[in-house]
């Protein structure tokens, strides 16, 4: 049990390291920089959040990473939830 807990918490951790990584890509951009060099960090950028993502997601097991990767959805951010859903969780 204890083998698998660290194991979820690393997993936690870096899907949530991974949200920077995206949120930073719509910011280059507007940087002074060259086009090269804009689209290069994007890609470098992007790379590392899918690895960060799927990486965390294979950490912390299926049912728990379809779970998280639902918060990120923004289809679902302001969805109300029924009664009977909520009881079964």
């Amino acid at each position: 049990m204890k083998k698998k807990n660290w194991q979820i918490k690393l997993g936690i951790i870096l899907i949530i390291l991974c949200i920077p990584f995206f949120l930073i890509i719509p910011v280059f951009p507007f940087m002074e920089l060259e086009a090269k060099t804009k689209i290069t960090l994007s890609t470098v950028s992007m790379i590392i959040g899918e690895v960060l993502f799927w990486s965390g997601g294979i950490l912390v097991g299926k049912e728990l990473f379809m779970k998280y990767k639902s918060y990120f959805n923004p289809k679902n951010w302001f969805k109300k939830t029924d009664q009977s859903e909520e009881q079964n969780k």
